[in-house]
């Protein structure tokens, strides 16, 4: 039986991380033209040297089958300057929970492209940066002026899809949008450009193209083709370059009924020669994207699937981590756990916040971020947060999927823990939060109808 202040600390992290009604509504065009005249983007930068790069930059385009990508002439031609990752999975389906794992490890049992703010007691990638003062920012296509909160703004000419909420992963976060710092590091392509020019890009990006550009509304041939023809100057560009790490990779499949294996392909100046043009078979997921960035800057973890998650094999050579081969034989990400962003589409709804891990090495070597700890003390994962890859026994989700490391004794499969973990599978509590509030509130109002 739990002490009564054990009961007592998870009730508190249980009432602080509950769903929350859309408080942003969505601005008029006089309002956006004035926003775009008074908000200045903002550029830090840094150079805090990593052990495999020095910045980490990604590009998503959307929803394509690896097949259709890897016949792509472009694809194939950005693949030959780098190496292709052929066993890389997005998590889950549609858009935005990929989005949005991609910043905090978790979707949160998110099945939708709904508008979403998520508690700000949910920590992200950003979160884990700022231990180090290393510079991040965003790069949105389109997005009207630094910060747009707004569901959505249409082309102003065309009335055509443009900048989509659902494919900015920091804003989805109250941590990020209630800091007007913070949203003023989440900027359109001229600013971009603008940094480039002025030699004040940040460490880490995220870089979404619009709507017609990352394929979404076109077809991989589009897509591809913008892609390289956007890539490939930078790929001559020295100061760009230096010590980068981009990767190029999509947010998910297009038939859900198969893998969510995603074509990846990583760049840049950080990969060495005798690299370029090869392969790694490797498992990797979203979630290793963060606990890479975190081995490569000595930086936490977020105590989610990042903690277990595989590491980039130019990230894990210089650790010394020994990174798992999973069987993807019986893999399901096509849909994901119960949680309390669910609508019931690809996972089911749940009030309960799943509980991040407090105490655990994880992947990156570095333990877990300290206001994590804070929040959640006195608490129990929800899950085996430790695992390579997601999954929840109660929900019999990836449950028959095996991991097994090829320098160590140990094995870790669904029913157990890793040889590094220090959390029992599912052995997460089911305390209900205090107030449950709408979740998914669809925001979508076009501007073209202002």
């Amino acid at each position: 039986m739990k002490s009564t202040s054990t009961v007592a600390s998870v009730l508190v992290a249980a009432s602080v991380a509950y769903a929350q009604v859309a408080n942003v509504s969505e601005p008029t065009l006089v309002t956006i033209r004035h926003n775009q005249d008074t908000i200045k983007p903002y550029s830090p930068v840094s150079n805090v040297q990593g052990l495999a790069f020095n910045r980490f930059y990604q590009i998503w385009l959307e929803n394509i089958d690896y097949d259709d990508a890897a016949a792509d002439s472009n694809l194939q031609w950005l693949a030959k300057q780098g190496i292709t990752l052929t066993n890389y999975f997005a998590v889950t389906h549609p858009s935005e929970p990929n989005y949005c794992a991609s910043a905090a490890g978790d979707t949160f049992g998110m099945d939708n492209d709904d508008f979403h703010q998520i508690p700000a007691n949910v920590s992200t990638i950003a979160d884990l940066l700022d231990t180090k003062n290393i510079s991040w920012g965003e790069y949105q296509e389109h997005i009207p002026y630094p910060g747009f909160q707004g569901y959505n703004y249409s082309n102003q000419v065309t009335y055509a899809n443009d900048y989509v909420r659902k494919h900015n992963p920091l804003v989805l976060f109250d941590s990020v949008a209630e800091n007007s710092t913070r949203l003023r590091q989440i900027k359109n392509f001229t600013s971009f450009e603008d940094d480039l020019a002025k030699k004040k890009l940040p460490q880490y990006a995220f870089i979404t193209p619009n709507m017609t550009n990352d394929a979404h509304d076109t077809n991989i041939t589009f897509g591809a083709k913008w892609e390289r023809n956007w890539v490939q100057p930078l790929l001559n560009n020295s100061y760009f370059m230096n010590d980068t790490l981009l990767l190029l990779t999509f947010d998910e499949d297009s038939t859900y009924a198969k893998s969510n294996n995603v074509f990846s392909i990583l760049l840049g100046g950080a990969i060495p020669d005798n690299l370029k043009g090869t392969t790694d078979d490797t498992f990797y997921t979203h979630y290793s994207i963060i606990a890479s960035v975190s081995a490569n800057w000595g930086l936490p973890s977020l105590g989610r699937w990042d903690c277990g998650a595989n590491l980039l094999e130019i990230v894990a050579n210089k650790t010394g981590y020994v990174n798992y081969d999973v069987d993807t034989t019986n893999l399901r990400l096509n849909e994901t756990y119960p949680g309390p962003l669910s609508i019931g589409e690809y996972s089911k709804y749940s009030p309960v916040w799943p509980i991040p891990l407090t105490n655990a090495t994880c992947s990156a070597g570095h333990g877990i971020l300290d206001i994590v700890k804070e929040t959640y003390a006195n608490t129990e994962p929800t899950y085996n947060y430790t695992s390579p890859f997601p999954y929840d026994t109660k929900a019999g989700y990836n449950v028959d999927v095996t991991a097994t490391r090829k320098n160590s004794t140990k094995s870790s499969n669904s029913t157990s823990t890793s040889s590094s973990a220090t959390a029992i599978a599912n052995a997460g509590i089911s305390v209900m939060a205090p107030s449950v509030a709408l979740t998914g509130l669809a925001m979508g109002l076009m501007l073209s109808f202002l």
